[in-house]
């Protein structure tokens, strides 16, 4: 039976670090996105049959900021859905 590799091992100081063989994560951010994007979206929502109560104590910027959320993840999700696009082609990815 083999047993797998040592874990490599870094000194730094006086401290040793541990660093394991991990392949990494896949991720592609597309769904942390769009959960970020329709978390932004309901709280708009919510908030929208308050806007009276809301404009009364000068708190309107809480739906903007919710719209705000809402287009700034738009163009987040456009980005990461280029990036895995460019990834999969084996293109690098250009800001």
């Amino acid at each position: 039976m083999e047993l797998p590799p040592e874990p490599a091992q870094h000194a730094i100081g006086n401290r040793t670090y541990i660093v394991a063989d991990v392949e990494p994560l896949d991720v592609d951010g597309i769904r942390t996105v769009q959960v970020g994007l329709a978390i932004w979206f309901l709280v708009f929502l919510g908030l929208l049959p308050f806007w009276s109560a809301l404009a009364d104590a000068d708190r309107t910027w809480w739906l903007w900021s919710c719209l705000a959320g809402c287009g700034l993840g738009l163009f987040g999700l456009e980005y990461c859905r280029r990036r895995k696009a460019a990834r999969s082609a084996g293109r690098p990815h250009r800001s």
